[in-house]
């Protein structure tokens, strides 16, 4: 139950990445707007990652947290912001998502 909580924390922080871009991009009430949803993406985030460590170990947890939060923002840039998406961007994220399964696999 704990990996789903992280995994759902490393969303969250993506999430919260991505509000900040967006808020960056705009103005007034709306900038408002995109900076309350920053800072209810990073509580939930942190209050799942708090959740996750109480069972799993802290430094697997936090590099899975980084890691799926790292590669949902590139996939959010690409996506949504149309940044790059060249040869070694996709080959830096495919190894991170590797990174980040391989972790899983060898932590209990």
């Amino acid at each position: 139950m704990n990996w789903i909580l992280l995994i759902i924390a490393g969303l969250f922080e993506a999430g919260f990445a991505s509000c900040l871009a967006k808020a960056k991009e705009t103005t007034g009430a709306e900038s408002a707007w995109w900076l309350a949803g920053f800072v209810v993406c990073l509580t939930v985030s942190m209050a799942l990652l708090y959740k996750a460590v109480q069972t799993l170990p802290i430094g697997t947890a936090y590099a899975v947290w980084t890691g799926i939060g790292a590669a949902g923002t590139v996939i959010i840039g690409i996506v949504v912001f149309r940044e790059p998406a060249d040869l070694w961007r996709i080959l830096f994220l495919t190894t991170l998502i590797g990174s980040v399964i391989g972790l899983k696999w060898v932590s209990a």
